[in-house]
């Protein structure tokens, strides 16, 4: 993985004068095509007032999780603790969500507007271990982005 050439292609996306969704989908698109062990890449966002997520923008399988309680799975997890949650084999977690038989780890990035958790980036993989520090490198960054425009466009 070249952080580097990810980073300023992601940037590059985020400058295109599109709106804030086609930005969104384009990065998911974008890194399920360069990075071979992304198989799902999605953003999920509080539902309004509700303590849940809402799916948004994804690339790669359709999910029946459109809707996520807050503490359900490690995408309702990261809604409570505010924290990076990387699962390198998710059959090792209790409180796991399964989106499919093939999904085999998932790391699950906040994004945070006005130190509000507002949101995530949720990547499935159907390999076990792949994540390492660049991946969480990669999708903070991503995330301060999305976090950037939403404020702006607020």
């Amino acid at each position: 993985m070249n952080i580097e050439n990810l980073k300023a292609k992601s940037e590059a996306i985020f400058n295109n004068e599109v709106t804030l969704e086609e930005k969104l989908q384009n990065i998911c698109d974008y890194l399920k095509k360069e990075v071979s062990y992304y198989d799902w890449v999605g953003f999920y966002f509080k539902n309004g007032d509700k303590e849940e997520l809402k799916l948004a923008q994804f690339a790669g399988e359709p999910t029946e999780h459109t809707i996520i309680p807050f503490g359900k799975g490690i995408c309702g997890q990261v809604a409570i603790s505010n924290e990076n949650f990387v699962v390198q084999d998710v059959s090792e977690q209790d409180n796991y969500i399964s989106c499919g038989w093939k999904v085999k780890s998932e790391i699950v990035i906040p994004i945070f507007v006005d130190g509000e958790n507002i949101g995530q980036i949720d990547i499935d993989s159907h390999t076990i271990n792949p994540f390492s520090k660049k991946d969480e490198e990669l999708l903070e960054f991503i995330c301060e982005k999305v976090s950037f425009f939403l404020q702006k466009n607020s």
